[in-house]
């Protein structure tokens, strides 16, 4: 299991308020040859690139909705440089399973993100992945810090481009629901367990669960686990040198099942959670200000590209919290994204050079929900301050952050729709009051998926 490094809990998310950033320069002296060969472009990213008139890719990732639109302008602008044309295609949740089905057909995408350390590990020890080439090694050492470069590798090879983070200890609230129930911006759990009753004597329904689609789970665990047994047992628990049936967990799960087991606390209660799928829980407190499904939603800063699709503004309708602290430090847990290509052909080289670029981060940056680990862009391209200031506690981390754990985990326990730990938790919001019961399914799964 690759070891990952830690943020410490102290880094401090402002969800209001400006935050003063000093953008840092995004040119390249564009001297050195890309290691493609034939002319090169380098309007507007700074980089080299090919000249792929009449060249096709196709990219698969897990995006839909604003998500999918907000990349495709990303692809749009390396097509104009380039002239290549790209065909973006939808994963599903199960990247790995996506994958495994294209390379039998003969027919892999060019580029794929895989959404989890595991599946990107997968990928290499399968024989599927390809290394980065001279250039996009280039382009990544250049605007990425070591972490976030050692995330994409295995054995000391560079195989994935983290071009997409995501700070994942992140509360989103109705302003409006708040100041009608005269609730304020928690600090702890139980803090925010007073807060979430106290919308509800308001006549708002306090949380919307996105649990039928199990990643959302983990998160909401893996943030709560951070807090409360600290880095250390993070760590153990991620590499699985502890079992699942461990104390600590059952302290976690314990205070997870405080929220999920009041049904007057969630949205619909336990049961329509299990059925709310993510994109509806993140627009639930938003779609409607006046008379919204719920006054909070828990996830990270790519729900701002849901909110986008609303009539509210962020920083304004919408604002964010820090994950509350259950133990003596708040959370701060890391997801990304991390663009690898199956083919090894020119062009997909050639776009994995533009995903490590400035241009790549800036122009997927501007619509909202986005945040990069690129820490050369410049951070004006975000469009509201609550975007700048997540995505600043992100760079100013450096080589210091937690990762996601089920992220890191064997892609069958940690990152597949209806099994391993997705699946357990599922069942665990059903029923929260059946945490030894949870336990043991999370040992059971995790023992098998890490022995093989």
């Amino acid at each position: 299991m690759q070891q990952v490094r830690v943020v410490r809990a102290a880094v401090a998310i402002v969800a209001a308020g400006a935050l003063a950033v000093t953008a840092a320069g995004c040119g390249d002296d564009g001297d050195d040859d890309n290691g493609s060969g034939g002319k090169t472009d380098k309007s507007g990213s700074g980089v080299e690139l090919p000249k792929l008139d009449g060249e096709s890719l196709r990219v698969g990732a897990v995006w839909t909705g604003p998500e999918q639109k907000n990349f495709e302008k990303v692809l749009d602008v390396f097509e104009e440089q380039t002239g290549a044309t790209v065909e973006y295609v939808p994963t599903g949740d199960n990247v790995a399973s996506f994958v495994r089905t294209q390379v039998a057909g003969g027919k892999p995408p060019d580029v794929v993100f895989a959404p989890q350390v595991g599946v990107l590990q997968e990928f290499v020890k399968e024989g599927w992945a390809k290394p980065l080439d001279a250039a996009a090694q280039k382009e990544l050492g250049k605007n990425f810090s070591q972490g976030w470069q050692d995330l994409g590798a295995v054995d000391g090879e560079q195989y994935g481009v983290y071009c997409k983070a995501a700070n994942k200890s992140l509360v989103w609230y109705n302003t409006t629901a708040f100041e009608n129930a005269g609730a304020q911006e928690p600090e702890d759990w139980q803090g925010f367990m007073d807060t979430a009753q106290l919308v509800s004597d308001s006549g708002v329904p306090p949380v919307a669960v996105g649990g039928a689609d199990g990643w959302t789970l983990t998160d909401w665990f893996e943030n709560i686990y951070l807090s409360q047994a600290g880095p250390e047992k993070y760590d153990q628990l991620a590499a699985h040198e502890i079992p699942w049936t461990d104390k600590s967990v059952t302290d976690a799960l314990t205070t997870l099942g405080e929220l999920f087991g009041d049904d007057n606390l969630i949205a619909g209660g336990k049961q329509k959670a299990t059925k709310m799928a993510f994109p509806d829980s993140a627009i639930a407190p938003f779609a409607d200000l006046e008379d919204p499904q719920a006054a909070m939603v828990f996830e990270a800063d790519f729900v701002g590209a849901f909110v986008n699709e609303t009539d509210a503004t962020v920083g304004e309708d919408a604002k964010i919290f820090p994950f509350p602290a259950v133990g003596p430090d708040k959370p701060v847990v890391t997801g990304g994204d991390a663009a690898v290509t199956l083919t090894g052909s020119k062009g997909a080289q050639a776009l994995l050079t533009f995903l490590s670029s400035t241009e790549a981060a800036e122009t997927w940056a501007a619509p909202g929900g986005f945040i990069s680990p690129n820490k050369n862009m410049d951070a004006a391209a975000y469009p509201n301050d609550v975007q700048r200031e997540i995505a600043q506690a992100l760079v100013d981390a450096g080589d210091d952050f937690r990762f996601d754990m089920s992220d890191q985990a064997p892609a069958d326990f940690g990152g597949t729709a209806g099994k391993g730990e997705w699946k357990a938790l599922q069942d665990f919001l059903a029923d929260p009051k059946d945490v030894e019961g949870a336990q043991q399914d999370l040992e059971k799964a995790a023992a098998a998926a890490y022995k093989s």
